[in-house]
């Protein structure tokens, strides 16, 4: 069973929590606000629109549906499907939640499948693969309003990008590739936005040592790709 899920937090730092949880599980949609136990900052509001007074009210996680939902689907069977899956795994197990299943991570895929592309975002794909073409009739058989960062919304368009990614790849393929680092070809930006590591490498290296040393919150694809690529050096 595949299991679509999108979370908003408060921020994206180590000590930020979920703020709210999307999920969709075989046509079925779950949405729900959570009590982050922490003020959520002018900044993420401003992304996902979830104030504090929102969420005031609301269970934490460790008391809410979503808990019980996914508790029940944490099963070595069931498959979660993500867009920058590690970061939702992540917040999960903040709260006291490690995923048993399978993992595919539509970013990752999408990285590795589609290396030409000048982004990966889940809007950016949303436009670049015309998945908004369909979306008003997919969107209207579940149930849901198109509405680009709420945790729902998302959940159904990274649903969307996974049946794209099936053209390209079968499903172990893409659990696979979820596992691994995704070698990159170019660099996705800085001054040689574009450009092929492998060339950069040999033009300028220092560049590329400078970004290892001083971007700490670099993708881990992208370090692993530059490595790569200076390793042959």
């Amino acid at each position: 069973m595949l299991i679509f899920l999108d979370t908003e937090t408060t921020g994206l730092e180590i000590k930020d929590r979920l703020c709210a949880l999307g999920m969709i599980v075989e046509g079925t949609s779950h949405y729900e606000l959570i009590n982050p136990g922490k003020k959520i900052p002018p900044a993420a509001s401003a992304i996902h629109h979830i104030t504090n007074e929102m969420v005031k009210e609301s269970p934490s996680f460790s008391q809410s549906i979503s808990a019980e939902k996914l508790k029940s689907l944490n099963t070595a069977e069931n498959t979660l499907v993500s867009h920058n899956a590690p970061f939702e795994l992540t917040m999960l197990e903040k709260e006291g939640m490690t995923w048993q299943g399978g993992v595919i991570d539509t970013l990752k895929c999408s990285k590795s499948l589609m290396d030409d592309l000048e982004g990966y975002s889940l809007q950016f794909l949303r436009y670049e693969l015309r998945l908004y073409r369909d979306e008003m009739k997919i969107f209207q058989e579940v149930g849901i309003t198109i509405n680009p960062h709420h945790a729902l919304s998302d959940a159904l368009h990274t649903r969307m990008i996974l049946d794209y990614l099936l053209d390209l790849a079968d499903i172990d393929r893409l659990i696979e590739i979820s596992k691994s680092h995704v070698l990159l070809t170019r660099l996705p930006f800085g001054k040689y936005a574009k450009k092929r590591i492998e060339e950069i490498a040999l033009k300028d290296l220092g560049y590329l040592t400078w970004m290892l040393e001083s971007l700490m919150d670099m993708d881990e694809d992208l370090r692993y790709s530059i490595e790569y690529y200076l390793r042959g050096k």
